[in-house]
């Protein structure tokens, strides 16, 4: 009987659902904490929920030429995402990995990319470390094999 009860609760807020709702959380504007993106506690990253709520739209780093945006959506079942690379070429990843505190994204695709060949980010893991604290972990491969990471910690701006 518990289980029952349990597979129930999961089949109606499936991992990719919590997710979601999760990154719909973030909306607003994020500050930069240890200056990785730019200057050190500037806004760095926006998210804005958009599409009657069926996408998250993140920009960052906001207002350089290198900006660049990455759109989340439910594919489903699933959490996915497209990530429009100021490189020119536009990943796409898929949730491998769900829990309440972490999402991590693996490559699913893409257009403009040869991945034996180019360059392009390959996956992101986000961690959320408090309601106003996330780590983004995005890794860059080239060449068919990891090139390198580029880790930020983020605050939500008061």
């Amino acid at each position: 009987m518990a289980l029952a009860g349990a597979g129930s609760a999961f089949a109606q807020n499936p991992p990719a659902t919590d997710a979601f709702e999760r990154l719909k959380r973030l909306e607003g504007e994020w500050i930069d904490v240890d200056g990785i993106l730019g200057p050190k506690g500037a806004v760095a990253v926006t998210y804005r929920v958009t599409g009657g709520g069926t996408t998250v739209v993140e920009t960052f780093p906001v207002g350089t030429p290198e900006e660049m945006v990455t759109v989340y959506y439910r594919d489903g079942s699933e959490l996915v995402l497209t990530h429009y690379c100021s490189e020119g070429n536009q990943p796409r990843m898929r949730a491998t990995r769900l829990s309440g505190s972490m999402v991590a994204f693996d490559y699913d695709g893409g257009t403009n990319i040869d991945p034996a060949t180019s360059s392009h980010m390959h996956a992101v893991t986000l961690e959320f470390l408090a309601p106003d604290e996330l780590r983004a972990s995005w890794h860059n491969w080239s060449k068919g094999k990891p090139d390198h990471l580029a880790v930020f910690r983020l605050a939500r701006k008061k």
